[in-house]
C-alpha cells in the first residue's frame, strides 16, 4: 500500500492509500490546507484545533448540502424518466392506432376498386 507525506496547516503526516490513490490524496490535504489557511486570515489565531475543526464543519456543510441536491437530481431524473417511458408508450400507442386506420382505409379503397371494377366491367 502506497504511502505519502502530506502538509496540513504547518503538519507533516505519512497518509497510506490505495494504489493510484496518491495525487487525489494529495489535492485531498492541499484543499483542506487551503481552507484552514484561509480561516485563519479571516479569524485570526483562534487555536489550531478550533481551526480545524471548523474546517471540517464547513466541509461537511458543503457536503451535505451537495447530497441534498443530488437527491433532488435523483428525484428530477426519476420524474422525466417515467415521464419518457409514458411519452414513449403513448406514441407506440398512436403508432397502432395510425396503422390499425391505415389498414382500414386501406380495406376500404380495396372494397371500393372492386365495386369500381366490377362496374366498368359491365358498362
Amino acid at each position: 500500500m502506497p504511502q505519502i507525506n502530506v502538509t496540513i496547516d504547518g503538519r507533516n503526516y505519512r497518509m497510506a492509500c490505495g494504489e493510484g490513490e496518491e495525487a487525489h490524496l494529495t489535492d485531498l490535504a492541499a484543499s483542506l490546507d487551503g481552507r484552514i489557511g484561509e480561516m485563519r486570515k479571516s479569524f485570526g489565531e483562534i487555536g489550531d484545533m478550533r481551526l480545524q475543526v471548523m474546517a471540517a464543519l464547513t466541509i461537511a456543510d458543503e457536503l451535505a448540502e451537495l447530497r441534498g441536491r443530488f437527491k433532488t437530481l435523483e428525484a428530477e431524473v426519476a420524474a422525466l424518466r417515467s415521464a419518457t417511458e409514458a411519452a414513449e408508450r403513448g406514441r407506440n400507442d398512436d403508432a397502432e392506432r395510425a396503422a390499425a386506420g391505415i389498414g382500414r382505409a386501406a380495406e376500404r379503397i380495396s372494397r371500393l376498386a372492386e365495386a369500381l371494377g366490377g362496374s366498368a366491367t359491365r358498362g
